[in-house]
């Protein structure tokens, strides 16, 4: 009786062991038929320049807060006053729960750059203001730095490096250093006006564009910024 007993436990073990077995192979396999996720695509498609979602429009860094801001009454600092031309530029200028001396300061700021900038390279200086890489550089100027104007008006007369429409016909200088600057004119169908540089520019050319009579649309790449002639 006990050999006999002893057996069949052998035997209900040995069948459990092998309907495991059977299991876990049986998921392995499972596993391993099951298909790969699929892979992201290798790029996506470049966006359509005329798809307005796709190239918003460059904020003007002028442009003053559209919520609440504070009374000009209530432009006062912690300590000391705004001077006259101090107060003309914050007006309308803080928002709500700010600290008109930080907004001052970022004005300050905008006009301590084009001042260095413009002692080495008056170009430059006005480069950097068409480019959009000074911050509120017409505003504060205008009543932070007003020595500065020289500046301005050179800067109001140029346009940033991209696309423009209806550019004034003339001949521009592209506000850069690099070789790889590229310009092409486009007429209202299409067609292509004008297009350079002519020839493969060397180190420290000036690199021009003549912008026909009759351009609807003028690009430019790596060109930085472009000033009359």
């Amino acid at each position: 009786m006990h050999v006999r007993s002893a057996t069949a436990s052998a035997a209900l073990l040995l069948t459990a062991a092998l309907t495991l077995t059977g299991c876990s192979s049986s998921g392995d396999a499972k596993a391993d038929a099951a298909p790969a996720s699929p892979k992201p695509p290798a790029a996506s498609p470049a966006p359509d320049p005329a798809d307005a979602s796709a190239s918003p429009a460059t904020p003007d860094p002028d442009a003053k807060p559209t919520g609440p801001v504070l009374p000009d009454a209530k432009l006062t600092p912690k300590t000391g006053s705004f001077k006259e031309n101090e107060k003309k530029y914050l007006s309308g200028r803080v928002p709500e729960k700010t600290d008109p001396a930080a907004v001052l300061q970022t004005g300050q700021e905008s006009c301590q750059r084009v001042e260095r900038t413009a002692k080495r390279d008056k170009d430059a200086a006005a480069a950097s203001i068409i480019a959009g890489e000074v911050t509120g550089a017409r505003d504060a100027i205008t009543f932070l730095c007003p020595d500065q104007k020289p500046i301005l008006a050179t800067a109001e007369k140029g346009f940033a490096d991209g696309s423009r429409a209806n550019p004034a016909p003339g001949t521009y200088r592209a506000l850069t250093q690099t070789t790889t600057c590229t310009w092409e004119a486009k007429s209202k169908d299409g067609g292509i006006l004008a297009s350079g540089p002519e020839t493969p520019p060397k180190p420290g050319d000036r690199i021009t564009a003549a912008i026909p009579a009759g351009t609807a649309t003028f690009t430019s790449t790596n060109c930085y910024a472009w000033l009359p002639a």
